[in-house]
């Protein structure tokens, strides 16, 4: 179940309150907390598997958008690591506008990578500054922007957490993300994730198999 409005989502992505990163039992505990915001009105945050074997993107269409016309869009992100699991890693969010949603599949080349993409090829598509998180740490709040160039009046606005260069190997590289401001112009306003209070349950639920799948694949490594 997705928040009303927003689709895709599957896998272990989860929404969080502030300071429950380090203990969130209904999802993944990671060793450090990014940290708390300003944000009037508060805020909840969305906390994704950058590993693209445990997620998928989650998406919003908007309207009344103008054909060629770039949108900046500006959000807080953060990332940090699951406990009980070791090694360095790299986090970022892609974020897109098109009129597909973002996607992922094997890069073919027999290396444990995916490579993401939008089946439409007039997509605009955007990556934020990478973060780097050292074994066992994290990476504080940081204000990011992107811009998008609308193809169509109607388009998906998707986001896709993306660690390790789409690495699929298992060292749980976590990715969180509040305060998505909506774009100037955008009609109706996108709705920010960070607000997806009643979406705890839906996308722990989702992620709740393949949670069990990764204990068996670490037993199994150990």
């Amino acid at each position: 179940m997705a928040p009303v409005g927003w689709t895709g989502g599957s896998g272990l992505i989860y929404v969080d309150a502030p300071g429950t990163a380090t203990s969130f039992s209904g999802g993944i505990a990671t060793y450090q907390d990014p940290g708390a915001l300003s944000i009037k009105g508060g805020y909840n945050y969305v906390e994704a598997d950058g590993n693209p074997y445990y997620e998928s993107g989650f998406n919003y269409t908007v309207s009344g958008l103008t054909v060629g016309k770039t949108y900046s869009l500006s959000f807080y992100q953060a990332a940090g690591q699951q406990q009980g699991f070791t090694g360095d890693s790299t986090n970022q969010w892609i974020v897109s506008l098109g009129t597909a949603g973002l996607s992922t599949k094997d890069d073919g080349l027999g290396d444990s990578k995916d490579v993401y993409y939008d089946t439409d090829a007039d997509a605009s598509i955007a990556s934020t500054t990478l973060m780097h998180v050292t074994s066992g740490g994290g990476v504080s709040w940081n204000y990011v922007t992107v811009n998008l160039t609308a193809d169509a009046t109607t388009d998906v606005l998707g986001f896709l957490a993306w660690a390790n260069q789409g690495s699929t190997i298992n060292v749980p590289p976590i990715a969180f993300l509040t305060g998505v401001d909506s774009p100037a112009g955008l009609s109706p306003g996108v709705p920010e994730p960070a607000s997806w209070a009643l979406a705890i349950l839906g996308f722990a639920g989702a992620g709740s198999i393949l949670r069990r799948e990764r204990a068996k694949r670490a037993a199994v490594c150990a």
